[in-house]
């Protein structure tokens, strides 16, 4: 019965992940004068030092680390705002708000993107003409902004993914827990803020934990906004940085080496996250 599953796992998860990290440790070079044919020489952690000791690269992590800090609370506090209104008493036409809030998650990323770019560009905007009407002139793609306008991107797209996590996880907290609170003259705020979100603490530091990883891995939304402002240049994430290197500069193994080390980063933050919330289960 896993068979398929072990077979897909091998094909798409661990002989790419195998074939990036041997290619990591060898470089191309060139006989001659560059004009002969290129062969493999082993390196060992060359392509790594040069990722680690690459200001270009902790740049791009700072990127995302703020984009993180301004998406992924923002995201999950609304996320989680809608799944509690959905899940009250005085909640109607539930089914239709779930599916409405859970649509922006199903157009893909690069297509929400190009929608967004639209709403950005000062030439095309309606946004930004109607705050030129209102004497407010805010660049949405300039150097100060953009990071707020992809970070408003991700909100939309994954605020609906991580809505149905936590409507899944309030559905299943027992309804005799919410009736005896109701007995005792509980109001909806509080039934939400004392006793719903505290029985669903794991989803929610769940879903943080994949989000701190989504945003490590952000790629989509800045290589659109790329076509229409400068601000954005070509290595502006690491992964960014990952694919200029693979497929602009043909450099497969530098590219290789900085997926990995993006991947240890996210495995660190993933051990960190089992820790704490083993901890916390402890306690």
């Amino acid at each position: 019965m896993v068979g398929p599953f072990v077979v897909l796992f091998f094909a798409v998860y661990l002989i790419p992940l195998a074939y990036s990290l041997v290619r990591s440790l060898f470089k191309k070079q060139s006989s001659g004068l560059g004009i002969g044919p290129s062969t493999d020489v082993f390196v060992g952690l060359d392509n790594y030092a040069e990722v680690v000791t690459s200001s270009t690269f902790w740049a791009g992590i700072a990127r995302v680390f703020s984009y993180g800090l301004i998406q992924i609370p923002v995201m999950l506090v609304l996320a989680m705002g809608i799944a509690l209104l959905i899940d009250s008493e005085a909640a109607r036409a539930r089914g239709f708000y779930r599916l409405a809030t859970f649509l922006p998650y199903a157009i893909p990323g690069i297509v929400a993107s190009l929608l967004w770019a639209y709403l950005y560009v000062p030439q095309l905007s309606p946004v930004v003409q109607l705050l030129q009407s209102w004497d407010l002139s805010i660049d949405l793609l300039g150097n100060r902004v953009v990071l707020f306008s992809i970070a408003n991107i991700a909100i939309w797209s994954w605020a609906g993914y991580n809505m149905i996590i936590y409507s899944s996880s309030l559905q299943s907290i027992p309804r005799e827990i919410i009736e005896a609170a109701r007995v005792d003259g509980a109001s909806e705020w509080t039934l939400a803020m004392r006793i719903k979100a505290p029985l669903i603490k794991g989803p929610i530091a769940l879903t943080a934990l994949l989000s701190t990883i989504g945003s490590i891995q952000l790629f989509s939304e800045p290589i659109v906004l790329r076509t229409v402002t400068t601000a954005v240049g070509a290595e502006w994430t690491p992964m960014m940085l990952a694919y200029n290197a693979t497929f602009a500069a043909n450099n497969f193994e530098l590219g290789s080496a900085v997926s990995v080390v993006i991947a240890l980063i996210a495995g660190v933050l993933a051990v960190v996250y089992r820790k704490l919330s083993t901890r916390g289960s402890e306690s």
